[in-house]
């Protein structure tokens, strides 16, 4: 059925069927799927008040507009699912295990350990692996996300669990949010000393979100001041309730530093995980599983922590990472030896990827070079499309005068390098949760793997960019080039700091607020008529004190009279004065204002910046 024309074009008017588009579609996508030209939809788009080319990715939201104009409804296909039909028209199936139940094999527990900073997460980790990790760090706060395995023994029966270590919780999020369900049991660590604290709660919401059970360490419990049952209490409130209590939650009371009762916190994660999880897997099928975190080494190129979720991961096999392929050439255990194969729950270092994978990709083995390549360049189109979509500003006509006009709407564009994908990706997330108001927007063009380097710095020159290197530095002669070209270039080995200093730029950009501040009141006792000056106003100053050249209003019975005064003259009997205190009188010029009369207040203010917190 043909449509009332659009903008004089005649076009095909949906009856409100269902368009599935993935996220960055252009318009050309959108008419291939009803038959229409691209040139017509821009049309329709010019009319909506949108600017906007045939080929351009354009956002969910104009996507959906332009559904509605034209009476159909728009599915923008979620990550996942676009993932999913990728694979599928390959013939691979992820996330399922093949066979029946005849073919699964308990796998061992993934554990993530949460809290609040300084609780003693990494003294925790070190306790359980016996090797130092604080040492290395800036600030004692990981930097990184490691995986690490370890045995404990349960019933006279040897288990082992692997632990996930974070850079922070949105790492452990970003994860989540793509559909990676890699954590199994999440071990929240607090303090005996000081209790419940902000982070403490956000851990325990994103613990919950996920679904996994939880473990709670109770930590410092050797130190002056340490209250457990206290700690006990406060997660009560929060659904988190002891067994002693009857609840069904394991708390263990431990010392990280000293290593006490560790074996039982092991021991607790095991029992939680037999009795609530059916923790099993196909060790025979092709390998699948979920990259933990990514970096580039001097002398081994792309590497990347994988997680095998399901199957077993050989040396020799083809693997796809996200949008990394390659052929395993080597891989690593978390002590650095070189193994053959990593079975379901195994972390694994993988060598021989073309580049470095984001936190939460998965992998999965194929049979065939060429398909690696194809599934890698496909996704990353994709998410490329996604990123040009997020990019683009909406700009209507009503309004783009307005927005050209220099200030009414002003970005803070970052670069962001940094040594691991992990801690990049955990580092944007946070910058673009930052929120100063609608005046002032944040804007990452680049995020990357690695040094600092000159592409990164022409990228930041023409767009006037400041470049984020975190735990890396400028290479070569990148350094000059930033320097002669006034390039700033910020250097970080502590996420928080870059986020505090981030936001104070950001902060710098808003225009300055401004408030009244009032600064005396004046009551007329007298009024004087000159010939040359006008009205004089003999006060007494009330409150404050009264200054020269200070802004005013008259108030008489309560009401204001007249705004945007301001006070000419100042005088103490017969001499000129730059201000009167409060308990002295004197005479005051309003200038061209004489509507004054007896028992008016002249209340002086002055408009003062105002900090922003």
């Amino acid at each position: 059925m043909q449509a009332p024309s659009v903008g004089g074009v005649m076009l095909p008017r949906g009856g409100g069927e269902v368009i599935r588009l993935s996220r960055g579609a252009s318009l050309t996508d959108f008419a291939e799927k009803i038959g229409a030209n691209p040139a017509s939809l821009v049309a329709v788009m010019m009319n909506l008040g949108e600017m906007v080319t045939a080929t351009q990715s354009v956002s969910d939201d104009t996507l959906q507009m332009l559904g509605d104009e034209m009476n159909y409804t728009v599915q923008i296909v979620s990550p996942e699912e676009e993932d999913r039909e990728l694979l599928e028209s390959f013939d691979i199936e992820f996330g399922e295990d093949e066979g029946g139940e005849e073919a699964l094999v308990s796998r061992p527990p993934v554990v993530t350990v949460m809290g609040h900073v300084d609780h003693g997460k990494t003294r925790l980790l070190d306790a359980i692996r016996k090797t130092n990790v604080v040492a290395g760090e800036a600030g004692g706060i990981t930097q990184h996300i490691g995986a690490y395995q370890v045995g404990t023994e349960v019933n006279g029966e040897e288990r082992r669990i692997t632990f996930i270590d974070t850079p922070g919780h949105e790492a452990f999020t970003a994860m989540r949010a793509r559909g990676a369900k890699s954590t199994d049991i999440a071990i929240l660590v607090v303090a005996a000393n000081d209790g419940v604290m902000p982070q403490t709660i956000e851990a325990l919401n994103h613990a919950k979100a996920a679904g996994v059970p939880i473990v709670v360490a109770v930590n410092k419990i050797d130190v002056e001041g340490a209250d457990p049952t206290k700690v006990r209490g406060q997660l009560t409130e929060f659904g988190l309730v002891a067994e002693e209590y009857g609840g069904d939650t394991m708390f263990v009371d431990i010392s990280a530093k000293q290593g006490l009762h560790i074996d039982s916190l092991l021991e607790a994660v095991v029992l939680t995980a037999d009795a609530s999880l059916d923790l099993r897997a196909n060790p025979d099928q092709d390998a699948q599983g979920i990259a933990i975190e990514s970096h580039l080494d001097r002398g081994r190129g792309a590497v990347s922590t994988v997680l095998v979720q399901r199957g077993t991961l050989r040396i020799g096999d083809t693997v796809v990472v996200g949008d990394a392929y390659g052929r395993v050439r080597a891989m690593l255990d978390d002590k650095g030896n070189n193994v053959e194969e990593a079975t379901p729950s195994t972390p694994v270092l993988v060598l021989g990827l073309t580049n470095v994978p984001g936190a939460g990709d998965n992998l999965l083995v194929v049979d065939e070079d060429r398909t690696a390549r194809q599934i890698a360049e496909k996704r990353a189109a994709r998410e490329r499309n996604a990123a040009f979509a997020k990019r683009v500003r909406r700009v209507s006509l009503e309004d783009l005068d307005k927005v050209l006009k220099a200030g009414l709407v002003q970005e803070l564009n970052l670069i962001i390098k940094g040594d691991a994908s992990g801690a990049v990706e955990a580092l944007e997330a946070s910058l673009l949760q930052l929120d100063v108001g609608e005046e002032v927007d944040i804007r990452v063009l680049h995020r990357g793997v690695g040094a600092v380097t000159e592409s990164d710095i022409d990228l930041a020159m023409g767009s006037d960019a400041i470049v984020i290197g975190y735990n890396v530095r400028a290479a070569g002669r990148a350094a000059q080039m930033a320097e002669r070209e006034g390039v700033d270039v910020r250097y970080y080995s502590v996420i928080y700091q870059a986020i505090e200093e981030i936001e104070a730029a950001l902060k710098g950009l808003l225009k300055p607020e401004y408030e009244e501040v009032e600064l005396g009141t004046a009551e007329i006792r007298e009024v004087f008529r000159s010939s040359k000056l006008g009205n004089i106003a003999g006060v007494l100053i009330r409150s404050g004190e009264v200054k020269r050249n200070t802004k005013a209003r008259l108030v008489r019975d309560g009401k204001v009279i007249a705004e945007d005064l301001t006070i000419h003259g100042l005088r103490r009997f017969k001499d000129d004065v730059t201000e009167i205190r409060e308990g002295f009188e004197g005479g005051i010029n309003l200038g061209n204002f004489n509507d004054i009369k007896i028992d008016d207040v002249i209340a002086t203010y002055e408009m003062r910046e105002k900090p922003r917190a």
